[in-house]
């Protein structure tokens, strides 16, 4: 028992530090300034328990992957998540000039939910936590403790964000933020495809 709480403690502790500053949040307040919270929330934590199955039941798999394969992987992810992003930034929206407003979209919940389930699924295939979580996993043979104790730190990492992309929506302008995120996903599109020619 003890094995297990140190495995879940380790795991909170490792990913909570690893995705506080990572692309998970800021992807996550980039969904909450489009969409309500609560959908966002219920969207990126059921991709969040997926990845945390998937890392803590094939950990010493995912751990032996050639580093390009995993690299060619995440550039397609990458790639993938900027062109939803600079489609949705840079689109027509009917509602362009209320947006500064900050109300967020009226779209369905379950259509919120969805797209914020893609977004972080794609975003956290191949990310330093679902590694940090298949490393775990291996170290301490404690799968249930590490997925969940991993898949907690994610889910209170997706909560702050949440909380704070309530309260700046109204100051800020989400398409723009959308356009900026694109950009950067983009950039890590292209150094990932960097590391599969030259790494």
């Amino acid at each position: 028992m003890d094995s297990a709480l140190l495995a879940f403690g380790t795991a909170f502790a490792l990913v909570f530090v690893v995705e506080l500053p990572d692309k998970t949040m800021v992807a996550t307040l980039i969904l909450t300034t489009r969409y309500r919270g609560l959908p966002v929330f219920v969207g990126v934590t059921c991709a969040f328990a997926v990845q945390c199955v998937i890392a803590a039941g094939f950990g010493s798999v995912l751990t032996l992957l050639p580093e390009r394969v995993v690299a060619g992987v995440v550039a397609v992810l990458f790639g993938l998540g900027a062109v939803l992003l600079l489609r949705e930034g840079f689109g027509h929206d009917p509602d362009e000039g209320v947006e500064a407003g900050g109300g967020p979209a009226a779209v369905s919940f379950v259509r919120a939910a969805l797209t914020s389930f893609g977004v972080l699924f794609a975003a956290e295939w191949g990310d330093a936590s679902q590694f940090a979580i298949a490393g775990l996993t291996a170290r301490f043979s404690a799968p249930v403790a590490v997925g969940l104790g991993g898949w907690l730190a994610l889910t209170t990492v997706a909560g702050i964000a949440v909380l704070l992309g309530g309260r700046i929506r109204g100051r800020i302008r989400p398409r723009l933020i959308q356009r900026i995120a694109g950009f950067v996903f983009a950039g890590f599109a292209l150094l990932a495809l960097w590391q599969v020619v030259y790494g």
